[in-house]
């Protein structure tokens, strides 16, 4: 009898700790779900997305993105994304952005220049293009070498500074394994003047590309040298120094103008005060 007390209150006792239990359990993880933020279905590439190519719909997926979490550009329906093509490349399970897509129907490397801007070729060769280094996407400034008319000096000069290059060859992505590689075409990234400047440059000169950090955006004057700065033969003209003797009569001069012309003679006898004016003649 008292072995089935003992059964009976083991048994018991479990089932009253399953139910504490799961309550607690069921409380903490509506807490859990309340304390979740909120999330909403964007489209997302599906797999790597390469810009110049209209987009498919069996490359677009959806992916869910925190509401707290706010990012301009987001897309909610495929169908605005699917057909067109992209500026810039989507990595897979990464959201596609507004500011990602083309705008109307432009395809190939006309659908990576923004609105605004220009692309303009520049032919080049082992030593203008850094040995092979310069990929799409680096930024370069420009040189130009030109000669005087008369053949008297040469004057280099950066006419154009922090510039994107859009495509080095046929290739609009750079090497993954970052192999460089000698083109004879690099297309830029430029505004309309630029694109005057650049044209210029390619006529009248040699044209030299500075490979850039891709983190440097600083623009810093950078005036011209030409080759008697560069070798030092250029000599300052020395403005002669005035004659002091100058300096000398106009400050007499200038002391002289300060002198009276007369000078008053106050005289006081037995109380009587007499004022008498004489002239002052200066030689």
């Amino acid at each position: 009898m008292g072995t089935r007390r003992l059964g009976v209150a083991l048994a018991a006792a479990l089932v009253i700790s399953v139910i504490v239990t799961s309550f607690f359990y069921i409380r903490i993880t509506r807490a859990q779900a309340g304390d979740r933020p909120k999330t909403k279905r964007v489209v997302a590439a599906a797999v790597l997305l390469q810009p110049g190519a209209p987009v498919t719909a069996d490359k677009l997926t959806e992916i869910s993105w925190p509401e707290n979490v706010p990012m301009d550009g987001l897309i909610e329906k495929k169908e605005e994304v699917a057909g067109h093509s992209l500026m810039y490349a989507v990595a897979a399970h990464q959201p596609v952005l507004r500011r990602d897509l083309a705008v109307g129907s432009s395809l190939g490397l006309a659908a990576r220049i923004p609105d605004g801007m220009r692309a303009s070729a520049v032919k080049t060769n082992e030593v203008m293009n850094v040995a092979g280094f310069i990929f799409p996407g680096a930024r370069v400034d420009v040189l130009v070498t030109v000669k005087a008319e008369n053949n008297t000096s040469t004057t280099t000069r950066t006419v154009l500074q922090n510039v994107q290059v859009l495509s080095t060859g046929t290739k609009t992505d750079p090497d993954p394994s970052g192999k460089p590689e000698n083109v004879t075409v690099v297309t830029l990234l430029v505004t309309p003047e630029d694109s005057q400047k650049l044209a210029l440059a390619q006529n009248q000169g040699t044209i030299q590309f500075a490979l850039r950090n891709g983190g440097d955006s600083a623009n810093p004057e950078m005036p011209g040298i030409d080759m008697a700065e560069l070798t030092g033969s250029r000599q300052a003209s020395v403005e002669p120094a005035k004659p002091k003797r100058v300096a000398t009569v106009s400050k007499a001069a200038e002391i002289v103008a300060k002198q009276p012309s007369e000078y008053v003679v106050e005289t006081v006898a037995s109380g009587k005060v007499t004022v008498a004016t004489f002239p002052l003649n200066v030689q």
